[in-house]
């Protein structure tokens, strides 16, 4: 009378896991990242939205002490790499965020909010964020600062 048994030979572990291997080595180069790229391109404008209306509001919550403002600076080259948010009084980086590689954001590279919450003259209107065919176009209106982020 054969006894139960208890466990799996080494053999049969090898066996699985080599098959497991196999399967993940065919699967894996047919992944589809474009939805996850569009969905970080989402994500990263969102951000970006955000980070222009935090930037609008500090420079009204502050006016009283700061008189220059404050403002989203993008860094690198268009494509940009990232952004700054800056005390444009003191120069000192209130924030940072670096993009993706698998993110294009191009268009204006420095948005300047004054006192009152408006674009200062001079100040860039318009951004684009871009990934495998997804667009978003975030957009100031110059007179009140107001920011819109459409795709």
């Amino acid at each position: 009378m054969a006894g139960k048994r208890k466990a799996y030979s080494l053999v049969e572990a090898i066996i699985v896991v080599a098959i497991i291997g196999a399967l993940a080595f065919i699967a894996v180069p047919r992944l589809n990242f474009a939805g996850l790229y569009k969905k970080q391109a989402h994500a990263i404008a969102k951000q970006i939205t955000t980070d222009l209306r935090r930037t609008r509001t500090m420079a009204i919550i502050n006016a009283a002490t700061n008189s220059t403002g404050y403002s989203l600076r993008m860094t690198g080259s268009s494509p940009y790499t990232g952004y700054q948010i800056v005390n444009d009084s003191n120069s000192v980086v209130i924030d940072t965020l670096t993009i993706d590689s698998h993110i294009s954001c191009s268009g204006g590279a420095n948005f300047r909010f004054g006192r009152l919450g408006n674009l200062q003259p001079g100040s860039d209107s318009s951004l684009t964020v871009t990934s495998e065919g997804k667009t978003f176009t975030i957009t100031l209106i110059s007179g009140t600062g107001i920011v819109q982020c459409t795709n």
